[in-house]
């Protein structure tokens, strides 16, 4: 991560409205990262991330601002729900779950990565397998001593004339239709899964990986078209190219090095136990989670992983509770809090028009898919801004949630009548949104329901 935090902030701004707070102690804690390993190998693993309490409503930007800074630094990211795991003993998930998850995600990344940079060799290989199954060399398939190998100058000649026309044919796709048989590999054998100290949901072994040579590979001749064999014998190239183990040690690293935990709905585990019921268990899942936060080895299928330096970003509205009702070891490990405020109208109007992914511009790009231009004047912005503010005050406060529900209703006709060769553009003024959604915001049990 070469990007200062000014320059993090500057990007997150690109997606999030407001919440500066918040930004500047995200990109603090990324740039933190780069700096440790700048630091002498002795005092780097003394430096411990310092993680983060998001607190504020729903809708406020909470776990958008954690997934684009994933993004940024191109970190194993992972979200969760902290109220869906439960004590040692419960029946449900248990907190080193999450890093078993992480280590996946990362282990899915860094094979996307190599598959990218190894995809045009295993191309080239598989185009060359292809024309071997097109065009045998029959002098050396049938050849059964040395003299018989010496391959005439002039045939081969025409046999490479041959490959290079029947070449020519396949990368224009006019061969695409010709049906072959590949020998291809049967489908893996089932898992089993094993009660172990990692948790049934994760220990899943292959029979085949287990016995090795003792149960060859099973193959099985399959009839597929040309484009279909190519795509095939692509994969099959691709997978020897790449070496899992190296994939395996570097997703590792990753996860050790720049992995990010976002700790959703953390306050659903805050307060005190009342004994029974749903809630028996919140204070034990926080004692379980201390460790993996606070640095802890983890059994995964792909080895040992260690969580000390793992950035973890927790948030949770707090309505009902408050970070001080988390035990006091939890709050310990989460040194730095960060207040999200409330959206208000000026927040909306940019929400719908500012971001890279903002409303107008993905309703904007479904709509012209069916050839029609849709055009939303700066007065329907700001009605649309307004109603979404009053209905979140009116009713339950979701935040820029809202605004789709609001512009899910506003275009409901516009979506249903499309295609329609008569319409070639649609204005969307402050008129038309008042109309539309006049009935809903004047009934406020309507407007409960349906916004």
């Amino acid at each position: 991560m070469q990007m200062t935090p000014r320059e993090i902030v500057k990007e997150l701004d690109k997606y999030i409205i407001g919440q500066d707070e918040a930004k500047k102690s995200v990109a603090i804690a990324l740039r933190n990262r780069w700096r440790r390993q700048q630091v002498s190998l002795d005092l780097r693993e003394e430096i411990m991330p310092n993680n983060i309490i998001l607190i504020g409503p729903t809708g406020v930007g909470k776990t958008e601002l954690a997934r684009r800074l994933a993004k940024l630094d191109k970190s194993p990211f992972i979200k969760v729900e902290a109220s869906k795991f439960t004590e040692v003993g419960y029946v449900g998930r248990d907190v080193e779950s999450i890093i078993r998850d992480l280590v996946d995600q990362a282990v899915n990344m860094v094979r996307s990565e190599s598959i990218e940079k190894v995809q045009s060799k295993a191309e080239e290989l598989a185009i060359e397998n292809l024309l071997d199954i097109l065009l045998p060399n029959p002098l050396i398939a049938e050849s059964k001593d040395l003299e018989e190998t010496k391959i005439d100058s002039e045939a081969e000649e025409k046999r490479e004339r041959s490959r290079e026309k029947l070449r020519k044919q396949l990368m224009e796709g006019k061969l695409n239709d010709r049906i072959i048989e590949l020998d291809v590999q049967s489908e893996q054998s089932p898992l089993m899964q094993i009660i172990s100290p990692i948790g049934i949901e994760e220990m899943g072994l292959n029979i085949q990986d287990l016995l090795g040579p003792v149960l060859p590979q099973k193959i099985k001749k399959r009839k597929m078209k040309i484009d279909e064999a190519l795509i095939y014998l692509q994969q099959e190239e691709t997978s020897k190219l790449i070496d899992m183990e190296e994939v395996i040690r570097e997703a590792i690293l990753r996860v050790e090095e720049t992995g990010i935990v976002f700790l959703d709905e953390i306050d659903k585990i805050a307060g005190e136990d009342n004994g029974a019921g749903p809630d028996v268990s919140r204070e034990g899942v926080q004692r379980d989670l201390l460790p993996v936060i606070e640095g802890t080895n983890v059994i995964t299928k792909y080895g040992m992983v260690k969580s000390d330096h793992i950035l973890f970003i927790a948030s949770g509205a707090f309505h009902v509770s408050k970070p001080s009702d988390l035990i006091p070891e939890l709050q310990g490990r989460f040194p730095i809090r960060v207040e999200l405020h409330s959206l208000n109208i000026d927040h909306f109007e940019r929400i719908l028009t500012e971001p890279k992914n903002a409303l107008m511009k993905q309703y904007t790009a479904l709509v012209s898919t069916e050839n029609v231009k849709i055009n939303f004047t700066r007065g329907a912005i700001k009605e649309i801004a307004k109603i979404a503010y009053e209905v979140n005050q009116q009713a339950e406060n979701i935040g820029a949630r809202r605004l789709h529900t609001v512009m899910s209703l506003l275009l409901e006709d516009n979506l249903f009548n499309l295609p329609n060769e008569e319409i070639k553009s649609i204005r969307i003024d402050q008129k038309v949104v008042r109309e539309k959604l006049k009935e809903v915001i004047q009934n406020e049990d309507l407007s409960q329901y349906i916004l």
